[in-house]
């Protein structure tokens, strides 16, 4: 038996900021309306829906504006600004919305004393969170199984996906072993100290992060066995890397690929696929009124700024392999592929000023609601991608025809995930969070990703 320490997983963590963001603020209000003289917020029986509200509105905001990012919450630096516009629209929409939210006071300081008590309270909070919850105390220290030349892209993939994850060393399993590896702050042990090293150094689980389960020595397989029958947590890689990451990690899918994609029930579910559809048809109306809304705007931006067609067509792969024509507004200047396809990159010098401009804040997108309507796209799902680069990349990329199993979408996961696509490295990437996204699939995970899409346009991160 090991005294496991105290730690909190990415879910737990991720509860703890959304519910704690609420009761500091609700706490912090009731604290300021019996020091003040604030009356404007209170909760009661028949009030009740004002609190419910506000929780709605912090707890969406927040999320538009990446304030439960786990990166950005373990640096008050990084989360302040965060606060400051959640609370500041927050605060706004609650002022707008009187029908199911408290009538403006007469007296205009409670309005501000509602501001700055919210405020406060989210910074009192995340300075809790901050020294107590994302201090080193609650790491979660793990030890790796793995070869060698694995290591350093583990210890990176764990320092990038979550502050609190503590890699402590690791453990060679191949069965012939050069010299011991050394790496920068991460310590090889062998097999013989693993109990030792899971006393001493207070480990919470072993991750087995090995590309063929055949190499791991008989020596430490027992070890595991015993492991494993006295209770002690012991995960696959792959199964961390999905939960820590969000994507599927196709570079460590072999022959055994089926046990990498039990997909989402949801991708055959009739009610499923039937509320989806209704909902790409509703919106899809409203993104063509809107389109209709600002073409006289984009209209004269492309006489100015772009001095050619409006639109432009190409040809994609959509479900199943069948082929579509994408409509969109033009972003780059004429004749821009006159030597062949080639993928649009960071500063890519044939998009216009005016094609910047669309592209960051997504407006040169809003001509594909019309292929939403047709039904050749949903609002959510994979980018389709040219014909070109699908059969370049399926030669390459393993899996990567699995993207078209599902209809692609106007956003989607890798969208709101990455950034640029603009080699087959960002390719294998993009894959990695769309077969994440066609593998869970669902309606939270939708609502998520239009969130995180209104994020993108917010600040401006269109590709």
């Amino acid at each position: 038996m090991f005294k496991k320490g105290i730690h909190f997983n990415i879910s737990e963590r991720k509860i703890l900021l959304r519910i704690f963001d609420i009761v500091s603020i609700f706490v912090i209000l009731y604290l300021v309306s019996k020091t003040f003289e604030f009356d404007y917020f209170t909760v009661t029986k028949e009030n009740w829906k004002w609190a419910f509200v506000l929780g709605l509105y912090i707890s969406i905001f927040g999320t538009i504006f990446e304030l439960y990012d786990l990166q950005k919450s373990s640096k008050i630096e990084k989360t302040a600004t965060s606060i400051v516009f959640t609370v500041s629209i927050t605060v706004l929409f609650y002022f707008l919305t009187p029908f199911f939210t408290p009538i403006l006071p007469d007296n205009r300081l409670q309005i501000i004393y509602f501001y700055f008590a919210i405020l406060f309270a989210l910074f009192l909070w995340r300075m809790a969170y901050l020294t107590f919850i994302s201090s080193p105390r609650f790491y979660k220290k793990i030890l790796i199984i793995c070869e060698t030349s694995n290591i350093q892209s583990i210890i990176e993939t764990f320092k990038n996906a979550d502050p609190n994850y503590k890699v402590i060393g690791f453990i060679n399993c191949e069965q012939k072993k050069d010299d011991k590896v050394k790496f920068n702050g991460i310590l090889e042990y062998s097999s013989k100290e693993i109990y030792q090293v899971i006393k001493d150094e207070n480990i919470s689980e072993i991750v087995i992060a090995s590309y063929n389960s055949e190499s791991i020595t008989e020596e430490i397989y027992k070890e595991l066995i015993t492991l494993l029958e006295g209770g002690f947590p012991i995960k696959e890689y792959t199964q961390v890397y999905e939960d820590m990451m969000q994507r599927v990690p196709v570079q460590f899918v072999g022959k055994d690929f089926y046990r990498y994609f039990p997909f989402s029930r949801s991708n055959h579910n009739k009610l499923y696929l039937f509320f989806q559809r209704l909902f790409d048809i509703l919106i899809s109306l409203l993104g063509v009124l809107i389109g209709l809304v600002l073409l006289p705007i984009v209209l004269l931006g492309n006489l100015i700024g772009n001095r050619g067609t409006l639109f432009y067509r190409q040809e994609r792969i959509g479900k199943n392999g069948n082929l579509f024509t994408i409509i969109k507004f033009r972003t780059m200047i004429k004749n821009a592929e006159v030597s062949g396809a080639v993928w649009a990159k960071k500063n890519d010098v044939r998009i216009t000023p005016f094609g910047k401009f669309l592209r960051n804040s997504r407006i040169d997108e809003f001509p594909q609601f019309l292929n939403i309507f047709k039904g050749e796209m949903s609002l959510i799902g994979p980018r389709p991608e040219r014909p070109h680069f699908v059969k370049q990349l399926s030669q390459l990329l393993p899996f990567y025809e699995t993207r078209h199993i599902v209809k692609p979408g106007l956003t989607g996961w890798a969208q709101v995930k990455t950034r640029y696509g603009a080699s087959v490295d960002d390719s294998l990437l993009k894959l990695q969070y769309d077969l994440y996204y066609i593998k869970h699939r669902s309606f939270l995970l939708d609502v998520n990703i239009i969130i995180k899409t209104l994020s993108t346009m917010i600040f401006f991160r269109g590709q």
